[in-house]
């Protein structure tokens, strides 16, 4: 629990595991081996945001995955099975993902307490379908988009502290992803650590060093309440 709670919570909301509405609408047009190809192209997601340029024309998640569609799809040697109705259909699919049981519940409890809000590198669209989706009570929705860059980049975290009116130090990242937490606290902001199944790509043992250097503020583990449990770390109670 830090000393200073922070005024306003930030979640990172877009996450990478395989989405299930992505499999299932893909398996309605070729019995291609889907589970690959989405893992590919959920990879494709975290190097194009690492590595995108924010001097260039920004490029929307959505264009990007559409565009990383039609090469996975011309690699295996099954574009031309698609129409490019089909391609946007599969590409919106991501706007369609379930959220994690906790984050609904958790959400309306931290709502009492705190300004809540996305902070995804999901675009504007895709954040707006995933709340409507998943019934997500979210104050705000702030996207990379914004500010025409991409998490890691530190001027989408304080960009977004600016919108709210606010201090970094009055901020906290909520998120499953620790190379996003460590940009966020490089830049002032506190870290709540979410542990979710299939999402940390950092190795075991760089995990264990993160948890044991202490500079995540809060630490969820997987399994022990997701949002819920930040709620009740904070002093909130059902």
């Amino acid at each position: 629990m830090p000393d200073q709670p922070p005024r306003a919570l930030f979640f990172d909301t877009f996450d990478r595991h395989i989405p299930t509405p992505v499999l299932d609408r893909a398996s309605a047009y070729t019995e291609a081996d889907w589970l690959s190809l989405a893992e590919a192209w959920r990879r494709s997601y975290g190097i194009f945001t690492r590595t995108f340029d924010p001097s260039t024309k920004f490029i929307s998640i959505d264009q990007h995955h559409y565009t990383a569609l039609k090469e996975l799809l011309n690699v295996r040697g099954i574009l031309p099975l698609f129409n490019d109705a089909e391609l946007w259909d599969l590409t919106f699919a991501w706007h369609r993902l379930d959220p994690w049981t906790d984050s609904a519940r958790g959400l309306a409890l931290l709502n009492t307490q705190f300004v809540t809000s996305t902070l995804s590198n999901g675009n504007v669209s895709l954040l707006e379908d995933l709340k409507k989706h998943g019934s997500l009570p979210f104050a705000h929705l702030i996207s990379s988009e914004h500010f025409g860059a991409y998490k890691p980049s530190s001027k989408v975290y304080l960009g977004a502290a600016e919108k709210l009116g606010l201090k970094p130090e009055e901020c906290a990242l909520v998120a499953a992803h620790l190379r996003d937490l460590r940009a966020a606290k490089d830049c002032g902001f506190k870290a709540v650590f979410v542990e979710r199944e299939l999402e940390e790509d950092w190795e075991v043992e760089e995990v264990a060093k993160a948890k044991a250097d202490g500079w995540v503020d809060i630490w969820i583990d997987q399994d022990t309440g997701g949002f819920v449990e930040v709620a009740r770390r904070f002093g909130i109670q059902e």
